[in-house]
């Protein structure tokens, strides 16, 4: 019986067929590259200024009683969210509420002795008109109900004096916002002196900001501010200039501008450092183009790859340009492009020069 041999390549030639194929496969990899790109657009022109700044309450107020007493009750701790009006503190006001008692009691009897006195003089009058009482005895009548009248208005302003004075035996809030300190406990003595509680605004912080005074001129009222707190990293706050302080330091060649944060769920305490980017206008309009399509060398050049061509399948082109302002994720090109060119955005990291690109996205 005839043995049958198959064709048998050497070894050495298999290798060479399959490293070629690798090669064509690597420079066809190589010649069409899947990129992302981003069309230059026209945009308003705005200068970021970033500063840096610490949260403050725009109210602080150490409560303290306005009369001197004997702590009772004490409703509230450090840490304690309190109202406006909801009572923080009472001290013994025993003696003062018997100061009222007597001091209403005064006035009732007051009123019943006017009441009397003028009952008196309307019989006067009536019998001085039948001329048979005299007009003496009716005038000091009616000079007896005038003083009657005075010493009721004399002993409704003692009660008025003594009900302000027990009121304030009670210590309320006077605006909303939650107890930093505390410094007493009941039955300890205090007096108007004695800071006894510390109360500090939160749902409402305000941030000040030393500005270049160069900047004076365009910073003004409803000035875009974007807010960073360090505290909540990955989160960005937007509110605005609301006050421009037109007072200059002179040292630090600086002006003060006061912005506003709400905080109704209080996740931000004074005295939290921030970022803080004032978004300044200049007054022009021009092309920009996303930061990342801009490839920056060491010797100063910078360059985006602009693509030519229609469909998925374009060819790119290094382009020389002049950068300008940077803000929102954009950076302004002075020179060097036009509005509508499409630029690469994702995949530009090692593009050549003429190299075949396939579109994978375009981002407006």
């Amino acid at each position: 019986m005839t043995k049958r041999t198959g064709t048998r390549f050497p070894n050495r030639t298999v290798q060479s067929l399959l490293l070629a194929f690798l090669c064509v496969q690597g420079a066809e990899a190589q010649r069409t590259a899947p990129v992302e790109l981003a069309n230059a657009e026209q945009r308003t022109i705005v200068e970021a200024l970033k500063l840096t700044g610490t949260l403050t309450s725009p109210k602080t107020a150490r409560l303290s009683p306005e009369v001197e007493g004997r702590i009772v009750d004490l409703q509230v701790d450090v840490g304690e969210r309190v109202q406006t009006g909801d009572v923080l503190l009472r001290l013994d006001d025993e003696l003062a509420r018997l100061d009222l008692a007597q001091a209403v009691a005064a006035e009732q009897e007051a009123e019943a002795a006017l009441a009397d006195a003028e009952r008196r003089l309307r019989e006067a009058r009536e019998l001085l008109d039948k001329r048979v009482f005299s007009e003496s005895e009716t005038h000091s009548r009616a000079t007896q109900a005038e003083r009657d009248r005075a010493v009721l208005k004399r002993r409704g302003a003692e009660r008025a004096r003594v009900a302000a004075l027990v009121k304030r035996y009670t210590v309320t809030a006077p605006f909303d916002g939650v107890i930093a300190a505390r410094s007493a406990d009941p039955g300890e003595r205090v007096d108007p002196d004695s800071a006894v509680l510390q109360l500090v605004a939160v749902d409402r912080l305000q941030l000040d900001l030393q500005v270049p005074q160069r900047y004076f001129q365009r910073v003004g009222h409803d000035t875009p501010v974007s807010i960073e707190v360090d505290a909540l990293p990955g989160e960005t706050f937007q509110t605005a200039v609301a006050r421009v302080v037109p007072v200059s330091d002179p040292n630090a060649r600086t002006f003060l501008v006061r912005a506003y944060l709400d905080n109704p769920k209080v996740r931000m305490t004074p005295g939290m450092s921030v970022r803080a980017v004032l978004r300044i206008g200049t007054g022009r309009i021009g092309v920009v183009v996303p930061r990342d399509a801009l490839i920056r060398y060491p010797d100063g050049r910078v360059i985006v790859w602009v693509v030519d061509g229609a469909g998925d399948t374009r060819t790119v082109a290094e382009r020389l340009v002049t950068t300008g302002l940077a803000f929102d994720g954009v950076v302004e090109i002075k020179a060097g492009l036009s509005a509508g060119e499409p630029v690469v955005v994702r995949g530009n990291e090692s593009l050549q020069q003429g190299q075949t690109v396939r579109a994978a996205g375009v981002t407006r």
